[in-house]
C-alpha cells in the first residue's frame, strides 16, 4: 500500500495510473478478481441459508492477548484492550451474515475477543429506519459485554446504515470506528434500475446521501472506506470513497476485488484487523496494488 496526500498527488514517475478502458478488463488482476468473485457468488448462494439467524452473543472471557499466538499478542502490543472491543459485522443489501463468514473467523483468529453478527429486516425500507435498529443493537451488545464503545465494520448498504446512524442519529457515542467495504458513499447509478424505496435512496443526489452530506462537526468515530476498482455494484467505484471534510475519513482502494469478495479477501481482512487494533492512522488516502 503507498500512502497519498490527495487524489492528484501522485506524480507519474512514481506511481503509474492503472490502465483504464478495455486494458482494464484484460489485466490479470482484473481477470483473477473476476474469477474469484464469481466463485465466492456461487458458495456464497449455498451459505445464505445458514445465515438467516442472528445468533445470542456469547462473550468469551478466556479469549485475551496474553494467551494468544506471538502475532496476535504483537497486534496488540500497544494497546492490549483494543482486543476487548466488540466487533460488530453488519451485511449489505438483500443478503445476511453469511457474507462475514470468513471475517468472522479471521478476526477471532487475530485476537478480537468480541466478533458478533447482525441481521436487520429483509423487508428494511429505509435506512434510516435500519440505522436506529442498529443503534438499538449495539446497546444490546454494550448490556451484555459491559463495553461502552463497539467497532463495526459495514459491506454495502450495511456501512451506509451504520454510517447514518454514527453522523446523524448520535451513534458516535457508542462507535469508536466504523470500516465500510464496498459502501456506496455517493451512490451508485445501478440504483436507478430497482425503483423500490430502499434502493431510490441510494441513487447520486438522493435525500438520505444528502443528509450525510451535511455537516458533523463533532463526529467522534474514525471512519475507514475500503472500495475497490472492480466493485461491480458500486458504480462509478469512486463513489466507494467517504470525502465528507467533518469525518475526515482514511479512504483505502484495492484493486482486482469484487464486491461480494470484499469481505473475504484475505488483505481486505488484514486491513480491517489492523484498522480496529488502531494500527491505520496518518495517510487519509492508500492505494493497494496487489490486493488480488
Amino acid at each position: 500500500m503507498r500512502p497519498t496526500s490527495g487524489p492528484g498527488s501522485r506524480p507519474p514517475s512514481h506511481t503509474p495510473e492503472p490502465p483504464t478502458g478495455l486494458r482494464a478488463l484484460c489485466t490479470p488482476a482484473t481477470l483473477t478478481g473476476g474469477l474469484t468473485e464469481l466463485a465466492w457468488v456461487g458458495a456464497h448462494v449455498l451459505m445464505y441459508p445458514f445465515g438467516t439467524r442472528t445468533p445470542a452473543l456469547r462473550p468469551d472471557g478466556r479469549r485475551r492477548p496474553g494467551v494468544q499466538p506471538p502475532a496476535v499478542r504483537a497486534l496488540f502490543a500497544d494497546d492490549p484492550l483494543a482486543a476487548r472491543i466488540p466487533v460488530l459485522l453488519v451485511h449489505g443489501l438483500v443478503d445476511n451474515r453469511s457474507v462475514f463468514s470468513v471475517m468472522q473467523r479471521s478476526l477471532r483468529r487475530r485476537g478480537f475477543a468480541h466478533v458478533c453478527t447482525w441481521n436487520y429486516s429483509p423487508l428494511l425500507t429505509d435506512v434510516a429506519r435500519g440505522a436506529a435498529d442498529l443503534g438499538a443493537h449495539i446497546e444490546r451488545i454494550c448490556q451484555r459485554t459491559g463495553h461502552d464503545r463497539v467497532h463495526v465494520v459495514g459491506h454495502s448498504l450495511g456501512g451506509l446504515i451504520a454510517r447514518f446512524h454514527v453522523q446523524r442519529q448520535g451513534g458516535d457515542a457508542r462507535v469508536e470506528s466504523l470500516v465500510t467495504l464496498g459502501t456506496p458513499h455517493e451512490g451508485s447509478v445501478l440504483a436507478h434500475v430497482v425503483p423500490t424505496p430502499l434502493i431510490r435512496q441510494l441513487r447520486p443526489g438522493s435525500a438520505v446521501l444528502a443528509e450525510l452530506a451535511e455537516p458533523a462537526p463533532h463526529c467522534r468515530t474514525r471512519v475507514t472506506a475500503v472500495y475497490s476498482d472492480l466493485d461491480q455494484l458500486v458504480l462509478p467505484t469512486r463513489s466507494g470513497r467517504c470525502d465528507h471534510p467533518d469525518l475526515r475519513a482514511r479512504n483505502v482502494q484495492v484493486r482486482g476485488v469484487g464486491h461480494m469478495s470484499l469481505p473475504r479477501n484475505r488483505r481486505v481482512v488484514d486491513e480491517v484487523a489492523a484498522t480496529l487494533a488502531g494500527h491505520r492512522s496518518g495517510a487519509r488516502n492508500v492505494r493497494d496494488a496487489s490486493a488480488a
